[in-house]
């Protein structure tokens, strides 16, 4: 089993570990996301205090990882939500149900204390299935 691990451009990672992973399971390919907050390459977190807003950067970082496995939402079997403030849940779930309509993938939310960034209030990784393309 090849496992290939990824990292877009635009987005980039705060450690020693990749934005996503892609590995082949016989007709179709497991893409595996990090979790993605609203921060910009500086480490400085974005729309601070706005979670709708959080989360719309954080689903199109998770478009662009993604699309760096020839994967797109519609592709996403599950996503973990992870939020400082549960009372934020309608404004999060508002995007998350505008980027995922159709979909309908397995989901979980739970509250946490804190991302790793201060100011960065919604995290979401995703895990998506896609065929192998055969190669003619």
């Amino acid at each position: 089993m090849r496992r290939r691990a990824f990292n877009p451009e635009d987005i980039v990672p705060m450690g020693a570990y990749s934005q996503g992973m892609a590995v082949p399971l016989g007709d179709s390919t497991l893409v595996v996301t990090a979790g993605q907050i609203a921060a910009d390459a500086a480490g400085n977190p974005l729309a601070p205090g706005d979670l709708g807003a959080q989360a719309r950067i954080v689903f199109e970082n998770l478009k662009s990882v993604l699309a760096e496995a020839g994967a797109g939402l519609e592709h996403v079997v599950k996503v973990q939500v992870f939020l400082t403030d549960m009372s934020q849940f309608a404004a999060v779930s508002a995007v998350r149900n505008e980027y995922l309509a159709g979909i309908d993938p397995v989901s979980t939310l739970v509250e946490i204390t804190r991302t790793v960034i201060e100011g960065c209030d919604i995290e979401i990784e995703a895990m998506a299935i896609i065929p192998n393309r055969s190669e003619a």
